[in-house]
């Protein structure tokens, strides 16, 4: 004969899986935060595995949108869009003057070594690698040149130096340069003004050696010129003879003697035995 079940022992059995799905609800709601992230546009995630190797260096980031990740682990999110430093330096030419110049790289984190970048550097690779690279490489190039070649003659070279000399760092930490420029170069005011001085004298000289330089040619195009004419003239000279000259004169003779304007003429009248022309009317 079964014996007969308690109530409390009944109701037991009914509360004890609604308390253990009630309990699993609450601790998703608690956790929910630390099991899910969003990457969001322009960003990449690195893992790191708190109970596992930490940061793996050969797990992809996360890319863009929702994830599910155990609640023990966390992501730091990176942005992987272009970002632009600008540095004001102060540094010696190549003669020891202190220059001034206003520098400007585009750069961004190389997103497949994230997690190289993470373990090794940091989020705040800016601070640590891009500005002492930039100034770095700004010292090394500057240091090369005199302030005339920096303000003026070779700042596109100078700005390709430090673009190469400043990539090569960067390339070593995990951070691709996109591009370097030089935005300004602030001189000693008497050194700039001995610069552009000489930087117009220059200018004018120039013009005049242009100015120069078209004078002779037009000099030279007037003497071909006259050359030309005088050797024509010359060999027109020596082919008039005074048979040639008759023989033309009795050509045109004939054909005035057609033409139906009234006129005199009178053969053999004339110079050298040519046709004299008296007069004529319409």
């Amino acid at each position: 004969m079964n014996q007969q079940q308690v109530p409390g022992e009944l109701n037991m059995k009914k509360v004890f899986p609604i308390a253990i799905i009630f309990g699993a609800i609450i601790l998703l709601v608690i956790f929910w935060s630390r099991m899910t992230v969003t990457v969001g546009a322009g960003q990449s995630g690195v893992l790191f595995n708190t109970f596992g190797k930490g940061i793996n260096l050969e797990q992809a980031p996360l890319g863009e949108g929702f994830h599910f990740i155990a609640p023990w682990n966390k992501v730091y999110l990176y942005s992987v869009r272009q970002k632009e430093k600008a540095e004001n330096m102060k540094m010696l030419s190549s003669n020891g003057l202190e220059i001034s110049i206003d520098v400007s790289a585009w750069f961004w984190p190389v997103n497949e070594k994230l997690p190289y970048l993470h373990k090794k550097i940091g989020s705040d690779f800016e601070m640590q690698v891009v500005i002492p690279a930039m100034r770095a490489a700004a010292r090394s190039v500057i240091g090369r040149y005199t302030p005339e070649e920096i303000y003026s003659t070779k700042r596109d070279a100078i700005q390709d130096e430090m673009y190469v000399e400043t990539k090569k760092i960067l390339d070593e930490k995990y951070v691709y340069l996109d591009r370097m420029l030089i935005r300004s170069v602030i001189l000693p005011q008497s050194i700039k003004g001995a610069i552009e001085s000489k930087l117009k004298q220059e200018q004018l000289a120039l013009e005049y050696k242009f100015k120069l330089r078209r004078a002779e040619k037009e000099a030279e195009r007037m003497r071909i010129a006259a050359e030309g004419e005088a050797a024509a003239n010359k060999i027109i000279n020596s082919s008039l003879t005074k048979e040639l000259l008759r023989m033309r004169g009795i050509e045109a003779t004939i054909k005035l003697s057609e033409s139906q304007n009234a006129k005199t003429i009178i053969i053999g009248s004339g110079k050298d035995g040519l046709p004299l022309i008296l007069g004529g009317s319409n």
